[in-house]
């Protein structure tokens, strides 16, 4: 069987592309064998490639062969370190994402990152188990209270809390949950499966965000990679195409319960190499997925009856909050006209996406200049601005004027 690898540039962030940079594809056990080479395009785009991959099979059931096979991603641009991505994890009838962000400088420095095996297949420590509602801290300053928000960055220390040498990384919000779903589970499970995973992974995190928990104890990050306290996290590691589209689309929601004021604290076990009967099992959610269950079903299974999910109404980092009513041909108002403003101004550093009038009415060249930036930032090229589009959208524009103003 097949799997699908796009490898996209990026100087340093995503606000600026990194053109005509090499990319070389090899294989994971033999890095000196190269399988393909080319070139990022003006969008800093490379096309798909399709590599081999193991049968479909691996991953529907534990126990099995590794489900995925491994390849490296070396990336050399003029002006920029080298970087070589090592073990990016292809599966069947997958695609993945491999994006790289290129610091300046002279080239001779190699960035190596090595991404470990899933957490399904690998070998990790068991969680601590923790109370799902959590006793709140006075108010820092750092997180906005009393009401969840979606934090810009999640800043995630990458070791054990108390492990004073681990760095910490700032990631966008969206960023983090694809890249801690891509580590846990397998973007060739149903949907609905994927959804109620997604759901666990951000209630837990914006859990450790609202409640402040490791800045309460003095430390100076959100959350850790380890799987014994949180999550599992690998910077700069693949993401999974089925898994981005499901974050994009309910990255705002997580779980809570009547008469509590925070996301809970959703833990969770494979199932199979660990037990937890009142946590979610991830490979029991694969079963629930394989009959019929929804992804709120899968969810009150695991986590009480009486769990649902809210909506935080705050996004941090945006100019202005997605009011809920698509943007399409025929719509008019200052919606449309910030994301034509904004859409020019992307435009300026991805040339691939063309100058539209600023008039506030959605026509066909506003259409088309969103669906041209939907194929370049992988989303469904619909012409239609939803929520993961706006976003989006705003992401890539913010992170533009960043870059204008020297920050």
């Amino acid at each position: 069987m097949d799997g699908y690898l796009k490898v996209s540039a990026y100087d340093q962030s995503i606000g600026k592309p990194v053109i005509k940079a090499r990319v070389q594809i090899t294989e994971g056990s033999q890095p000196d064998k190269i399988i393909d080479e080319f070139y990022t395009d003006n969008s800093g785009q490379a096309y798909d490639i399709t590599l081999p991959a193991p049968p479909i099979e691996y991953s529907m059931e534990p126990g099995q062969p590794q489900p995925y096979s491994l390849y490296n991603v070396k990336v050399k641009a003029q002006g920029y370190e080298d970087i070589e991505v090592k073990g990016v994890q292809v599966l069947p009838n997958e695609e993945s994402y491999q994006d790289i962000f290129l610091q300046p400088g002279p080239g001779t420095v190699i960035e190596e990152i090595a991404i470990p095996p899933s957490t399904l297949y690998g070998t990790y420590p068991e969680k601590t188990p923790e109370s799902e509602v959590k006793k709140l801290p006075q108010p820092t300053g750092f997180i906005v209270l009393p009401e969840p928000v979606i934090p810009e960055y999640i800043v995630v220390h990458a070791g054990i809390p108390t492990n004073a040498a681990a760095p910490n990384y700032w990631v966008p919000f969206k960023d983090y949950i694809k890249n801690v779903a891509s580590c846990e589970i397998y973007s060739t499970w149903p949907v609905e499966t994927i959804r109620a995973n997604v759901y666990a992974i951000l209630s837990l995190t914006l859990n450790r965000v609202y409640t402040e928990w490791y800045r309460n104890k003095g430390f100076n990050f959100t959350i850790t990679n380890s799987t014994q306290f949180d999550q599992a996290f690998t910077y700069g590691r693949n993401i999974f195409a089925e898994i981005s589209q499901v974050v994009d689309e309910i990255f705002t929601s997580y779980i809570t319960k009547p008469n509590i004021d925070q996301p809970l604290f959703t833990q969770y076990c494979d199932g199979r190499n660990s037990q937890c009967p009142t946590w979610m099992s991830q490979w029991g959610s694969k079963d629930l997925g394989d009959q019929g269950y929804t992804a709120i079903n899968i969810i009150k299974t695991y986590y009480g009856w009486d769990s649902y999910l809210a909506t935080a109404t705050q996004v941090q980092g945006v100019p202005t909050s997605f009011n809920g009513v698509p943007l399409l041909l025929g719509s008019t108002g200052n919606a449309v006209r910030t994301i034509q403003t904004q859409l020019n101004t992307i435009s300026n550093n991805y040339p691939a996406i063309k100058k539209i009038a600023v008039d506030g009415s959605y026509g066909l060249d506003t259409q088309n200049q969103v669906a041209k930036f939907q194929s370049i930032f992988k989303l469904p090229s619909t012409g239609i601005v939803d929520k993961a589009t706006w976003y989006k959208i705003s992401e890539i524009f913010v992170a533009i004027s960043k870059l204008a103003s020297g920050l």
